[in-house]
């Protein structure tokens, strides 16, 4: 029997920020901030709306699923703080969800519920590919990525496994590594806005820009699953993943 808690996830780790809204495992509606970086000023007007539409209220939610990183420091930071908010309130619990897993759930299933019963018509010629890595810009010349390989090629079950974990890495550092003309990675994510140039190379294809932003559906997606089996983070130990160390330069009085 599929409870029907509420839940709420929350996406900010990326340029382009939104929320979601859910009951159990069926997602009510989706809000995407109007533009980049509007993070700070948009969620709580999102969140607001969306339980006004649904005659919801905040204690209402017993769940936040909210996505920890690697991204913007900023993002990152906004999505914890709520999260923790939430609990000391109403003791709502708290489900992290990896970031780059995120964006590469755009385009590959990552879990036995989001194969054909998720997919649509013109998902179709994604079952051919066999590697696919997102992208996020980590400044300096830098970027965070992770690498998907196809593992099981059943028609109705075909999976990925994670064979690169979340790293930092240069363009060239990552094309010398994994680019292949006989089996071409396909790239997604929002660090190839900018940046896309540094990644072309033979054995690289790109996927649609369509496909490069997190959603906050998506993170309730795999948040759900990992619920399912309880594991729900501390609120007291529960810090971003950033990865890296922000880049911060002190003033000199």
């Amino acid at each position: 029997m599929i409870q029907k808690n509420l839940i709420l996830a929350v996406e900010t780790s990326s340029r382009v920020g939104s929320v979601a809204i859910a009951t159990g495992q069926k997602l009510l509606d989706e809000i995407t901030f109007s533009g980049p970086m509007k993070h700070s000023s948009e969620i709580f007007p999102a969140i607001c709306s969306l339980l006004s539409r649904f005659e919801k209220e905040s204690q209402d939610i017993e769940q936040v699923h909210i996505s920890v990183g690697p991204g913007s420091f900023t993002g990152l930071r906004i999505a914890v703080t709520l999260a923790k908010a939430m609990h000391l309130a109403n003791s709502t619990k708290i489900v992290p969800v990896d970031t780059l897993d995120v964006i590469a759930a755009n385009v590959i299933p990552l879990d036995s519920a989001s194969d054909e019963r998720l997919a649509t018509p013109q998902d179709a010629y994604r079952r051919s590919l066999e590697t696919i890595a997102p992208i996020l810009d980590a400044k300096r010349g830098q970027f965070y990525i992770a690498v998907y390989q196809k593992t099981q090629y059943a028609i109705r079950n075909t999976k990925y496994e994670k064979i690169l974990q979340d790293s930092i890495m240069t363009a060239d550092e990552f094309l010398k590594k994994f680019a292949c003309r006989r089996k071409p990675i396909w790239l997604l994510g929002d660090g190839l806005v900018y940046h896309k140039d540094r990644f072309k190379a033979d054995g690289v294809c790109f996927f649609e820009e369509e496909f490069w932003n997190p959603h906050a559906s998506k993170v309730h997606q795999l948040g759900w699953k990992k619920a399912q089996s309880s594991k729900f983070s501390d609120p007291l130990t529960l810090t971003p993943n950033y990865l890296m160390r922000p880049n911060v330069t002190l003033r000199r009085k």
